[in-house]
């Protein structure tokens, strides 16, 4: 029982209107009741439409009312938020739950260079800068990644005194052990011990060509051409596998980060860390310290 509306209704009118519905409501047959009860809806609602046009001083026409179309929902990222990828899909744009133990992409193994730690604030920290020392690489960490970013002190797990001690020397200096397992190496899912046998076989594995061992006199190098010695060192290794960092805006050779698979594979850095090579080490060149 719809009626399609012309000319203008006036707020009387539209009561009247009302009014006959209700009547017709309570003399029809049960089939009839929910057709009247759907036209006595939308009669209410245009009773309600002129009210509020006279209010105003004018009559608006009556509008056919719809039911509001369905929508599907749709998931939107926070403002400024990119998602991270699932682990083994590298790229992908999926939320995830940040810092679980055993949830990241890849690995990568830090190898800071010694002199350049020593120049610096550091210079008196007698485990590492000592004179006579002559370290060159050394490990500075193995580190789960995430595509972009990084998970980091993923639970409360302590790493043991008598773990510490199986592994000496693993780190230059003892102060790492503590840091490096707390910050990076309860993301890893492994056990202390497990970890710390792992930083060493992936760090072994990396051959430090004769030119980075102890060089008594302080070089230039690009970064080209120290990806090239080091490639060359290293069957397995990939230039795209290296990253570098600097210091002193771009002067000094300050790091050497290589890429792993869970697995143990070299692979090549995410973009991001490639991005922050570019940004560390801008210069044509830069200096390479000597031991001391």
């Amino acid at each position: 029982m719809k009626q399609a509306f012309n000319q203008p209704l006036t707020f009387v009118s539209s009561v009247a209107l009302l009014a006959l519905v209700m009547l017709s409501v309570a003399a029809c047959e049960p089939a009839d009741v929910h057709e009247l009860e759907h036209t006595l809806s939308e009669s209410a609602t245009l009773v309600a439409i002129v009210s509020e046009s006279e209010a105003e001083g004018r009559v608006r026409p009556a509008a056919t009312v719809r039911a509001a179309p369905t929508r599907k929902p749709t998931r939107l990222a926070a403002k400024g938020v990119t998602p991270s990828p699932a682990p083994g899909k590298r790229g992908e744009n999926t939320s995830r739950v940040k810092n679980t133990p055993g949830d990241f992409d890849f690995y990568v193994l830090a190898l800071s260079w010694s002199p350049d730690y020593c120049a610096g604030s550091n210079v008196n920290d007698p485990q590492q800068c000592s004179i006579g020392k002559k370290l060159g690489f050394v490990l500075h960490g193995l580190w789960p990644q995430y595509t972009r970013g990084y998970p980091s002190d993923c639970s409360n797990v302590n790493l043991p005194k008598a773990v510490q001690q199986e592994f000496s020397n693993l780190y230059p200096n003892a102060k790492l052990y503590t840091h490096e397992w707390n910050k990076h190496g309860t993301c890893s899912g492994l056990k202390p011990a497990a970890y710390l046998a792992l930083s060493k076989s992936v760090k072994e594995s990396i051959s430090i060509p004769k030119d980075y061992r102890s060089p008594a006199k302080a070089f230039r190098t690009t970064l080209a051409d120290l990806k090239a010695t080091f490639v060359a060192a290293n069957v397995a290794l990939h230039e795209d596998a290296l990253v570098v960092q600097c210091s002193g805006s771009g002067r000094f050779l300050q790091e050497l980060r290589v890429c792993f698979s869970r697995e143990g594979a070299p692979i090549a850095c995410s973009a991001e860390l490639q991005k922050n090579e570019a940004k560390s080490c801008g210069r044509a060149d830069f200096l390479v310290r000597n031991v001391k």
